[in-house]
């Protein structure tokens, strides 16, 4: 389930991209399928070893074009281990609203990407975040949680203040704000509940089958309820 659109942040070969906070690396794996070379970075390191058997798989499944590169990196996002100007491209989803210094994580994003260089900042849309923390304190009280709400005035005017030139957004994942509502109403953590689950099996069924009137549902509830919130923006030249 990929929330970037790549169409909108291009990458193939020749390309390096950063993956910043990678989780379980769903957009570095598509990144190495376009042909691109492509480091996956997070602090959890047990995650990155599921990561880096991944990229095996894939090169073994003959996945990975030819003379494409991927690896893992364990490391802070405030304290990156990599040079100034590494990157053509850099991706940051679901990051920025866990760290409490995000304008500090941000002034990392610019240093490491080459002039001109391109990112993808996704975070949660504030409506659907809003209803979630208001249903279950636990759900942004956990540890390694949640910390802030963006709206995208905010989270716009905090990537132009430290440099980046802001250009269009997006919204994605509509159908899965319901979801989290759900979660949220009856347990953040009750994985169990009939509810929550009934709903989690039509949203792995849509993932696996991507059926037209799912695509149709979502492309009209994305801009109203859509879970998370898509910003491109660019290093000046």
């Amino acid at each position: 389930m990929l929330t970037v659109d790549f169409g909108r942040l291009p990458v193939g070969p020749g390309t390096r991209v950063l993956d910043l906070g990678c989780g379980a690396g769903r957009h570095a794996f598509e990144v190495l399928r376009r042909g691109a070379d492509v480091v996956a970075f997070d602090m959890d390191a047990k995650e990155l070893e599921g990561v880096a058997t991944m990229f095996t798989a894939m090169d073994k499944a003959g996945e990975v074009p030819p003379g494409a590169t991927a690896r893992t990196v364990t490391g802070d996002a405030l304290d990156m281990p990599f040079e100034d100007a590494s990157f053509d491209r850099v991706i940051a989803a679901e990051v920025l609203e866990h760290i409490p210094d995000d304008m500090a994580a941000m002034r990392e994003i610019l240093r490491v990407l080459k002039p001109g260089g391109r990112a993808a900042v996704t975070v949660p849309s504030f409506l659907p975040e809003r209803i979630c923390w208001a249903l279950d304190e636990a759900y942004h009280t956990a540890p390694g949680g949640h910390v802030r709400i963006y709206t995208l005035a905010e989270l716009s005017a905090k990537l132009k203040s430290v440099g980046f030139e802001v250009g269009p957004h997006h919204h994605a994942h509509g159908l899965h704000a319901p979801y989290w509502w759900i979660k949220c109403a009856v347990g953040v953590n009750n994985d169990d509940h009939p509810l929550a689950k009934a709903y989690h099996e039509i949203l792995v069924w849509d993932i696996m089958k991507r059926p037209a009137v799912t695509r149709i549902a979502e492309a009209v509830l994305n801009p109203l309820i859509g879970k998370s919130v898509v910003l491109y923006v660019r290093k000046p030249a």
